[in-house]
């Protein structure tokens, strides 16, 4: 194909023409009806959380738009009442930030070292490290509650914050360690040349340029954690319990109490709703540019031939 200037063009293949077309207005609008089908039974949660019960068992949530006059906040004073629930949502946040931050912290290092620093046995360990991710969460419960009930842990806080932890590092150290990998070396070297030790070039370079991993671990973690039920089932006791386990209870309790437990799945699924949109930018770039964003700090223009 050539242009007006006189310049060769290569015809671009179907494929690459249809994806071409397919980024315009279409594809924006088909992907904005996506997401507002995924949102839909939290939009219905949300509604049936301000209805009454009686309301509930009469008719859809969708029935709200021809009587609006259903819609009541009892159901959330009634939840603010319930001590079960609102001790397990402090409980929760008791849990999960601190299995958040261990795993990022703990994670950030390993994924240094293994990446960056030569010490015996290094990719061994790090075989091992990915062997660890095959290991289901349901092998390890008999054993691991064995071992906590003899350390004087089981059924207690910490004991669910350290199951998170064990499980989620091996992940995260490998998540980050390949992706710190993808750091230029000429960019370390040049760190190390003006006085930097592992300490400030993990700190001042690193952990900068692995800010979207960093976030993206941050986030599944944080999910992970917050969403568990089966962990907390086993190692927590009725104190230390999160509103995922709060809730269970509730049905099994009282049945058919749909005012409290409507209530409390829409505020115990709004919250990590609202973290992961907080953070869905660096979320998106951690998992889908990869080391391509670490690159650009070290790029050089083309040298003439």
């Amino acid at each position: 194909m050539t242009t007006t200037d006189g310049v060769v063009k290569a015809k671009q293949p179907l494929s690459a023409r249809i994806a071409a077309r397919a980024g315009g207005g279409v594809m924006r609008v088909l992907l904005v009806l996506v997401g507002l089908f995924w949102l839909m039974p939290t939009f219905g949660l949300l509604i049936s959380s301000l209805r009454d019960s009686t309301d509930i068992s009469a008719s859809g949530w969708w029935k709200v738009f021809t009587a609006p006059a259903q819609l009541t906040t009892e159901n959330y004073s009634r939840l603010l009442d319930n001590e079960a629930i609102t001790d397990s949502l402090l409980s929760t946040v008791l849990i999960t930030v601190p299995a958040t931050v261990l795993v990022v912290v703990i994670g950030s290092l390993a994924g240094y070292a293994f990446a960056w620093m030569d010490f015996p046995g290094r990719d061994w360990w790090f075989m091992v490290v990915v062997g660890l991710l095959v290991v289901p969460v349901q092998v390890a419960l008999i054993p691991v509650s064995k071992l906590f009930g003899r350390i004087g842990i089981f059924e207690t806080t910490i004991g669910v914050i350290i199951f998170h932890v064990a499980f989620g590092l091996p992940f995260a150290i490998f998540l980050l360690r390949n992706f710190f990998a993808e750091i230029p070396r000429e960019l370390l070297e040049a760190a190390r040349l003006d006085g930097a030790g592992e300490i400030r070039l993990f700190t001042r370079v690193v952990m900068p340029l692995g800010g979207p991993a960093i976030a993206s671990l941050g986030i599944f973690q944080f999910l992970w954690v917050w969403n568990d039920m089966l962990v907390a089932l086993i190692f927590a006791d009725s104190e230390s319990a999160p509103i995922t386990v709060a809730l269970q209870r509730q049905v099994r309790q009282f049945g058919n109490n749909i005012d409290v437990l409507a209530p409390g799945a829409f505020v115990s699924m709004i919250i990590p709703l609202a973290v992961f949109f907080a953070f869905q930018r660096q979320f998106v770039t951690g998992v889908m540019a990869g080391g391509g964003r670490v690159l650009l700090y070290n790029s050089e223009p083309p040298r003439p031939d």
